[in-house]
């Protein structure tokens, strides 16, 4: 009877807030206020898969801090599956990886910290996860408390081994385990959209993947013989889902999977999965070997007007406003009554542009913005080239190559 008193007690009692000196309460749900623009990053993943270690993890918070990728928002530092041992230890705890962390999981995470930076850690709703490491099902309290202890701000929770599980509830405990635990850390579902995690994640998660997962190509698929599943390229993965744009926004993001930008693309390519990714308001988690990266692609994913294009404060994905001969024409509306805009070549010649904004209003069918360029006119910049390219009262011109973009911003 004591410790359901106990229970009870600190059920009740509201908890200090570790950012921004908000307050939360225990109870249901998500921590609010974690994530009120796309969350931005690096996960280890894509690269390294579950060959991680902590001198990876400190050489990469170094460097996005010594490139200016944190100074542009790059904040999350996530280490995907791998980091722990086989087996939980006798009293069911999860146990970081001795070999791969000598120091410690939680002298990493203080290291990361140090810099200026926020950690990540991966679990699965399942009872394994993707890569055999033990699931938290069955877990899930004692799980969150370890993770509020070792101080991390950020959850990526996968969906593997989950035959038989409910997504909805499995998402749902884990959500009130972590909020029970105390420490406000960023959920992203991770659930690869099979069970439609936009229609009931709002309350649960931060972010919610809503494709499987992603492949450093333009538009193709890549078939995995073991295990009979697919990889996507960025513009598979883009188009992927329809109508769902309007489940997304400020804390409750469409998550169209970690970039690809420099892991193996062409620059064209790279650019133009980046303008997509702040296109569509997706979360910017880089995926790329900091310790091997261009200067093209560190341009590429610190271009602050693109970053300032996903971060805005009006949270709205971006849609697709028309497609004629390959060539696609995308709008985002942002803040302030301005508007991004960018052209698409999706065929494999390049395109000459001639768009006439007279004859092609804009209508936001979800969220009821729209412009008609007959009677607003508006300045235009160029986000790649980071210059004026005149209004609106004129044809907009100018040549696109095989699988770029133009990306522009519309200023009333």
């Amino acid at each position: 009877m004591k410790k359901i008193l106990l229970s009870f007690l600190l059920g009740s009692i509201a908890i200090q807030g570790f950012s921004q000196g908000n307050v939360y309460k225990q109870g249901t749900g998500k921590f609010e206020g974690l994530a009120m623009t796309p969350p931005m990053g690096w996960n280890s993943w894509n690269t390294f898969e579950t060959n991680i270690d902590e001198k990876l993890v400190k050489e990469t918070a170094d460097i996005m801090v010594s490139t200016g990728m944190a100074a542009a928002g790059y904040t999350y530092i996530v280490l995907d599956d791998g980091w722990m041992t086989k087996e939980r230890d006798a009293n069911g705890n999860l146990i970081p990886d001795p070999i791969k962390f000598p120091s410690g999981m939680k002298s990493l995470i203080d290291y990361v910290h140090s810099k200026g930076l926020k950690f990540g850690l991966y679990n699965c709703a399942g009872t394994h996860t993707c890569a055999g490491y033990p699931g938290t099902r069955g877990y899930e309290y004692q799980d969150a408390r370890f993770y509020a202890n070792l101080g991390i701000d950020f959850l990526k929770y996968d969906w593997c081994n989950t035959a038989g599980i409910n997504a909805p509830e499995a998402y749902a405990t884990m959500s009130n385990a972590l909020k029970t635990a105390g420490r406000p850390i960023v959920f992203s579902l991770c659930e690869w959209g099979d069970n439609k995690p936009w229609d009931w994640g709002k309350p649960i998660g931060n972010l919610w993947r809503i494709s499987g997962d992603i492949y450093p190509c333009f538009d193709c698929e890549f078939h995995h013989e073991e295990g009979n599943w697919s990889s996507w390229g960025f513009m598979k993965i883009a188009e992927m889902r329809k109508d769902i744009r309007k489940f997304s926004g400020p804390d409750h993001w469409n998550d169209f999977d970690m970039m690809e930008v420099g892991d193996g693309m062409t620059n064209t390519e790279d650019k133009t999965h980046f303008a997509m990714w702040c296109m569509m308001a997706s979360p910017l988690i880089a995926g790329n070997d900091f310790r091997k990266m261009s200067k093209e692609t560190l341009a590429i994913l610190t271009n602050k007007e693109l970053i300032a294009v996903n971060q805005d404060k009006l949270g709205i994905q971006g849609f697709k406003l028309s497609a004629e001969d390959g060539l696609e024409v995308w709008v985002k509306p942002l803040s302030d009554g301005a508007w991004a805009i960018t052209f698409l070549n999706r065929t494999d010649a390049p395109k000459k542009i001639n768009y006439d904004w007279k004859k092609n209003p804009i209508k936001d069918a979800d969220f009821g913005f729209e412009v008609d360029f007959n009677k607003s006119i508006f300045k235009i910049k160029d986000l790649w080239k980071n210059k004026e390219a005149g209004t609106t009262k004129k044809n907009f011109t100018g040549d696109i190559a095989s699988h770029d973009v133009i990306t522009l911003k519309l200023i009333p």
